[in-house]
């Protein structure tokens, strides 16, 4: 029925496209899928299952397109980083880019839809990097500097001790002090990647990652995954070395401190697997003069981003998975 819709993960089985396949779980008409593609538009990043975790909200809304397309809510810089990427080597690890269309007056980037050719995927989602904010970003909240109370409320909500006696009497936190303190909790920090959380075939979803920090944890949480497969294994392993090699020769990475971007991660029952890069919203290119080499620890003013050496740690802790 198309009240069952408005459940949970079956909901966004439709918003992720899987309306292509005919056996989805609320048994919906074609004319029905077709009102729910244009009727909806939700404001969560592209593995658009994970809507009920705020969490995973960030800016930029989607909208399901036709042919195997998904619009996301028009973003400069990302539009910028697609069309150096078209032209770069790392163009077979990143959503096809098709422009920019408007609908209803926005303006959206077009791109592939990554999870059009799996049959019922599991999807996972790993921001990589050892930071998940900008140097600028830290600059402007210095230089206008407001205590949010929202933020405190956030910090205390994971962990009641962290606030300092200052911050406790202010009922607030500086926005630097939170993302810094937001770090050290994950792997971020410890390993330069952290699972933002994923969904299985069997629609259960996992968002609760913000204490995963250790390799063990990150093992344990990727073998629930995969459902203890070493094929998948095999299949993520094989494409992220891939990945790895195209990076260290790519000239649109040498030259771009890469922020905030996640690795998806999909396969489905019959062993098909896929890694993608997305999400470059933060992804600035540098000044003529600086490059990066993303295994370098980040302090203040080098742009260092860690990207590399997260992609080394979870490589490693994939191949440690396998059987020896």
């Amino acid at each position: 029925k198309v009240e069952n819709l408005s459940s949970g993960c079956k909901w966004l089985d439709m918003q992720v496209g899987l309306f292509d396949h005919t056996c989805f779980s609320c048994y919906a008409s074609v004319n029905q899928i077709q009102i729910f593609k244009t009727m909806f538009i939700v404001s969560i990043p592209l593995i658009l299952f994970f809507f009920f975790s705020s969490f995973f909200v960030h800016e930029g809304s989607f909208h399901v397109g036709d042919y195997g397309r998904l619009l996301k809510r028009f973003c400069k810089r990302e539009q910028q980083c697609y069309l150096r990427l078209m032209k770069d080597a790392l163009r077979p690890f990143v959503p096809e880019y098709h422009g920019v269309v408007q609908l209803d007056k926005l303006d959206y980037n077009m791109m592939d839809n990554l999870l059009t050719h799996f049959i019922t995927p599991a999807i996972m989602d790993c921001k990589i990097g050892s930071r998940t904010y900008l140097e600028e970003e830290l600059h402007i909240a210095r230089e206008r500097p407001q205590p949010r109370k929202d933020m405190y409320e956030k910090m205390v909500a994971v962990d009641p001790e962290a606030p300092s006696i200052q911050e406790r009497a202010q009922q607030a936190v500086l926005k630097t002090r939170y993302m810094q303190w937001r770090e050290t909790l994950s792997s971020t920090a410890s390993l330069g990647f952290r699972i933002e959380g994923f969904r299985k075939a069997n629609e259960e979803c996992h968002t609760n990652f913000k204490r995963t920090k250790s390799r063990e944890q990150v093992m344990k949480a990727f073998d629930s995954f995969v459902e203890s497969s070493t094929q998948i294994v095999w299949g993520y392993l094989r494409q992220l070395k891939q990945l790895r090699q195209v990076l260290e020769t790519s000239d649109f990475f040498r030259t771009h401190e890469v922020v905030g971007s996640s690795l998806l991660f999909v396969h489905d029952w019959t062993g098909r697997t896929g890694v993608w890069m997305i999400d470059f919203g933060k992804t600035v290119i540098l000044p003529p003069h600086l490059t990066l080499d993303h295994r370098t620890p980040w302090a203040e003013g080098n742009r260092e981003d860690g990207y590399l050496w997260g992609l080394d740690n979870l490589i490693d802790i994939l191949a440690n998975m396998l059987p020896t």
